[in-house]
């Protein structure tokens, strides 16, 4: 907000060449207040208020473009619309788009790592795999963090014995005063008891699982390890949770399917039209407890799509297809599924039984998705966009599992409604879910 009026006033001085009087300031700032609030719920839509980390960071420039330009579209209707204020927003709206661009960006990309901030911890970090360097590198690049890996130990690549060493010189060297570390590795067992006399020396130990889990809300698959699970995964009935996210399964896909109806005889005329083809396909997906559920979609390729590759898909999407898959109304029919509790509103997605089967042999750990009920919604389809490969071993379906985990881990009525509002962003957003 104060950023919004900041860039109000410096732009009233550009335009003027000099500092606005209060009473012109305040005649703009009065109708420019209520559509400040639009922004706001804007910039939400657009993402700006999700975690910033490196890869927000290196969008953000576009992204603050275009919600300004919007924003300023948004203000040239309600002054267009509402013309009771006595001002001529014109020439002052577009000097206001380049000005809170600016200013909004510098304060996105500087601001944070200037004010208010303390001097950031120094950290080692003790792990393995891919997740231990993506871990160091959104650290030491976001200013966000109140730790900074000054260094770190690839457990990959050092022994026990070297390890024991190199640990504690570079603890006293460096001046470290937290340990973020894989304690799941077993490398780091014989060294439990030195570790542990270091809290004496005021020496904090972090999780890697834990931090790397806050960050990027996902878990780290290639660490887990199957006391992980025992000690993360609980499905003890909690009739309180069950009974509400029914209820509320319930509910809402009986409204919002008598809703959908008003969209059904428009896709079923723009399927007929395009090929003449079936209106509806008929699917057979692995649900809660591997059972086998059908669900229903309108059609939207020229033959269906079970088992068929991400590049033959597209060569099989019809074109009413392309428009019904990108506005998510081909997927209407399967809040019946839904009301008939095979599926729920959030959940992880459900996939082909010929996948499953494949990914349970390739994947460690799969077959944990199965404990709940499949969703038309998850956490994996907001935060993982890209589709996972008809390839077990694909990067895509690992993480894209990991998202899972996350969900599986943590799930609650009130994550579930954050996945609720993320989904309603997205799909307001057009970026799809």
């Amino acid at each position: 907000i104060l950023i919004f009026i900041f860039a109000l006033w410096l732009s009233l001085a550009i335009r003027s060449g000099w500092f606005p009087s209060l009473a012109e300031f305040y005649a703009h700032l009065t109708p420019f207040s209520f559509i400040f609030l639009t922004w706001i719920f804007s910039f939400f839509i657009a993402g700006l208020y999700e975690k910033h980390t490196v890869t927000l960071k290196s969008k953000l420039p576009n992204v603050i473009l275009k919600t300004q330009i919007f924003n300023s579209v948004i203000a040239a209707l309600f002054f267009y619309l509402v013309p009771y204020f006595g001002i001529a927003p014109k020439t002052i709206l577009f000097i206001y788009l380049f000005v809170s661009f600016f200013l909004v960006l510098a304060w996105r990309i500087y601001g944070e790592s200037l004010f208010g901030f303390k001097e950031r911890e120094k950290a080692i970090l003790i792990g393995s795999g891919e997740e231990m360097h993506d871990l160091k590198d959104e650290v030491n690049n976001n200013y966000r963090y109140s730790l900074e890996f000054v260094s770190s130990i690839d457990l990959d690549k050092i022994d026990s014995l070297d390890f024991q060493s190199e640990i504690l010189d570079r603890i006293y060297a460096e001046g470290i005063s937290i340990i973020v570390i894989d304690l799941l590795n077993k490398k780091v067992e014989p060294i439990l008891p030195h570790l542990y006399n270091l809290i004496f020396s005021k020496i904090k130990f972090v999780d890697m699982h834990k931090i790397y889990e806050d960050i990027f809300d996902r878990m780290p698959l290639s660490l887990l390890k199957y006391n992980w699970f025992l000690e993360n995964i609980s499905f003890a009935q909690r009739i309180g949770y069950d009974a509400l996210k029914r209820g509320t399964d319930i509910g809402l896909s009986f409204l919002l399917g008598i809703i959908s109806l008003i969209f059904y005889p428009f896709a079923i005329l723009l399927i007929k039209i395009d090929d003449g083809g079936p209106i509806f396909i008929s699917q057979e997906r692995v649900g809660r407890n591997n059972k086998i559920i059908k669900i229903m979609k309108f059609r939207s390729m020229s033959v269906n799509d079970d088992g068929v590759t991400e590049k033959e898909k597209v060569r099989k999407i019809t074109r009413a297809g392309s428009f019904l898959r990108k506005t998510r109304i081909d997927e209407l029919p399967q809040l019946w599924s839904v009301l008939k509790g095979d599926m729920s509103l959030v959940g992880p997605r459900p996939e082909m039984p010929s996948l499953v089967k494949l990914y349970e042999k390739e994947i460690s750990y799969y077959n944990i998705r199965h404990l709940i009920k499949p969703g038309l919604s998850g956490w994996a389809q907001l935060y993982h966009s890209t589709p996972p490969k008809f390839d077990a071993g694909s990067k895509e379906t690992k993480i894209k599992l990991s998202y899972d985990l996350y969900y599986i881990k943590n799930h609650s009525f009130l994550l579930d409604l954050k996945i609720v509002l993320k989904t309603l962003k997205a799909l307001l957003s057009r970026s799809g879910v």
